[in-house]
């Protein structure tokens, strides 16, 4: 996408056209945010497949393997889909990375915050409309949209207010330099020599914000994109492992079994049915 942001709505006819064309799964090299309005999103993310019943915010972050099938509801459906350079609100973006770790669909009860959301996205798209849209008004209405959703996702998981945290420039480094290495076959002191400082506290800042540690971190990161090169690319299982430092298959195969319960070969004819 070669705008800084884009915004549109979809309706009963366009969530048949999508329906009806080839829709594998893929990856943005943009921010999404689809707010559900009328029917139901079938949403593969994560690795997993769900139904989620409008009204819905569903944000699915860069880089994330996903793909949606609108589904009409007594033949309603409509949706608007948001997208955005993460460059456009940077100040809260590692946040909302934080927020929809795992968690990509947000289910609304229909009332106030609902109808704002609505509204919300109604302006954003009238004043994308314009000839000369003022992007500085979109931006700040797009804020308003997460702030109205991290409303309601407080209600829902009430237990991740640690997450708050996530603004953290210490983290937000780390999770730059995880991006440009995490192939390599590193572990914690190699982040922490990196971030100028010790195994320890970087450990600390990770376990107060996604509670998890360095390690979890690392790991969860490469077994993602083993999921991702799993489903994309016929690549051997020993070639993907040695391509994100595991030297031998036997133990990137052991690895991949105990965090996801498959093999990588289970997990990959298992997704190959799910698509077929």
């Amino acid at each position: 996408m070669n705008e800084t942001f884009k915004i549109y709505p979809v309706s009963v006819e366009e969530a048949k056209k999508i329906n009806a064309s080839v829709n594998e799964p893929h990856q943005h090299d943009y921010e999404e945010l689809i707010i559900g309005i009328e029917g139901q999103l079938e949403h593969f993310i994560d690795f997993d497949s769900t139904r989620t019943d409008s009204p819905y915010a569903s944000f699915i972050t860069k880089g994330k393997v996903h793909r949606v099938q609108p589904r009409l509801k007594n033949e309603l459906f409509f949706a608007w889909v948001i997208r955005f350079q993460s460059e456009f609100i940077p100040e809260i973006i590692f946040q909302l990375y934080g927020f929809y770790h795992n968690q990509a669909n947000i289910e609304f009860e229909r009332g106030t915050c609902f109808d704002r959301v609505n509204t919300l996205c109604e302006m954003m798209y009238l004043e994308y409309q314009q000839e000369n849209p003022d992007l500085a008004i979109i931006r700040h209405l797009l804020q308003a949209v997460f702030i109205m959703i991290e409303s309601q996702r407080k209600k829902i998981l009430p237990d991740t207010e640690g997450l708050l945290k996530t603004q953290s420039q210490t983290f937000k480094n780390f999770l730059a330099v995880l991006e440009e290495n995490f192939r390599r076959p590193a572990g914690v002191s190699f982040y922490a020599e990196k971030l100028f400082m010790t195994p320890r506290n970087l450990n600390v800042i990770c376990q107060n914000i996604l509670q998890q540690s360095v390690s979890e971190i690392i790991e969860t990161r490469k077994l993602t994109e083993a999921k991702n090169m799993l489903i994309t690319t016929d690549l051997t299982i020993a070639e993907i492992g040695f391509e994100l430092g595991y030297n031998e298959k036997s133990y990137f195969t052991n690895v991949f079994k105990k965090k996801t319960g498959q093999s990588p070969s289970a997990f990959r004819t298992s997704m190959k049915k799910l698509f077929s």
